[in-house]
């Protein structure tokens, strides 16, 4: 039973005027499905259907799925039948938002049967990621990285991953970069010793990666996994992805592929295009296991998480829980006091659980008091929070 030492700590909705939730609402999902008909040549079922989401989601009320919609049954276990009729923005910000993307796959089509069955409305944007100058500049910055000291690149890779398509970033960041707010350090919070200690090199681990975003926030994730496997940190990784498209960039399995090949194809920089060969050789191995479990995409915590998922994550050694939407789930998207410990928010986790997160919305924990006070000093607004601009490594051993 999880203790809770703020249990009436407030569900985050969307009402608030100003509040970052909302413009999530008003402002991110219309920009996101302009952005989906200039990718997609829609026929006019389809751009109906978004246009009547578009409509429904800022200013009406919440509607019920089909009754012959995939997965109807599961959604009415996640809390559907309450939640139908009540204003979308003063439904639970997480539950809502996770319910916007399951709408938006049946008016696209995503579920079919029809022709567009299965095509990602979002991959337009995966692949762009991976074909940028930044892109090439990281599968550099790995040969450079291969020429330091083990723990140095243990250190960056692990960098590289918390920062996610800011990875240029982790690379230069090395072993002894302060992680206290009141210095300036973008890392409030820095428990990167302690998951070390969890994976001494030569053990027989097991480490769980659920993974967040796609394109180049999903390659240092699969650079980290490469490193942890070659130096004997691990010997077993299993990847956690979604099962379909959601939240526009989270990772499914096609993804991991798209990643990979661009690593294999990186024939100019030795270092991307051997871990690149390494990880696909592991993954007909069965050394690296993707998984994409129905739960990844529910619109509750963890905290919820069904019996055959618990007990999944009993096995690993620890599960690295991977960016912003994980690390909701993980705490519960509640207005926690910043001092709340993470211990005691994730005490029910079946295991060892690490979050590599950079902040990108309100919610947050395990900081400490003079900490918090720094960062609220430094950003009246609050927008510390939100702009993606700090981050923390927090372990619950």
């Amino acid at each position: 039973m999880l203790s809770d030492p703020a249990p009436d700590a407030p569900v985050i909705v969307s009402d608030e005027p100003g509040s970052f939730p909302r413009g999530v609402f008003l402002d991110r999902h219309p920009a996101l499905i302009r952005r989906m008909l200039d990718a997609f040549p829609y026929p006019p079922e389809q751009r109906d259907a978004l246009a009547a989401l578009l409509r429904e989601s800022t200013g009406g009320v919440i509607a019920p799925l089909a009754a012959d919609a995939p997965g109807r049954e599961r959604w009415d276990a996640w809390g559907l039948p309450e939640h139908v009729g009540r204003s979308w923005l003063q439904a639970p910000f997480l539950w809502a938002e996770s319910f916007f993307y399951r709408r938006l796959l049946d008016a696209v089509g995503w579920f079919g049967p029809g022709p567009w069955q299965g095509v990602d409305p979002f991959r337009p944007f995966k692949l762009a990621d991976l074909d940028t100058t930044e892109a090439d500049e990281e599968r550099a910055a790995l040969d450079r990285l291969a020429t330091r000291p083990v723990d140095e690149q243990a250190a960056a890779l692990l960098h590289g991953s918390l920062w996610g398509n800011r990875a240029d970033l982790g690379f230069r960041m090395g072993a002894g970069q302060p992680a206290d707010g009141r210095t300036g350090s973008p890392v409030i919070v820095d428990d990167s010793d302690a998951l070390w200690r969890l994976l001494p090199a030569g053990a027989p681990s097991t480490v769980y990666l659920v993974a967040d975003n796609a394109g180049r926030e999903l390659v240092p994730d699969l650079l980290l996994a490469d490193h942890l496997l070659r130096h004997g940190r691990a010997a077993r990784v299993v990847l956690h992805v979604k099962p379909h498209p959601y939240y526009v960039s989270d990772a499914t399995t096609a993804d991991v592929l798209d990643a990979l090949r661009h690593l294999t194809a990186s024939t100019a920089h030795r270092a991307a295009h051997a871990a690149g060969t390494r990880l696909w050789t592991a993954l007909g191995d069965g050394v690296l296991e993707v998984r994409a479990h129905p739960f990844s995409c529910a619109p509750l915590p963890y905290a919820d998480m069904p019996d055959d998922l618990r007990a999944d994550f009993s096995r690993a050694t620890v599960t690295l829980l991977k960016g912003d939407l994980n690390y909701r789930r993980l705490v519960g998207d509640r207005l926690w006091p910043a001092t709340t410990p993470f211990a005691a928010r994730t005490a029910y986790f079946p295991g060892p659980v690490a979050a590599l997160r950079t902040l990108k919305s309100q919610v947050i924990v395990g900081l400490d008091a003079r900490t918090e006070h720094a960062l609220d000093a430094s950003a009246p607004d609050c927008a510390w929070r939100t702009a993606g601009t700090h981050a923390v490594i927090q372990v619950r051993p």
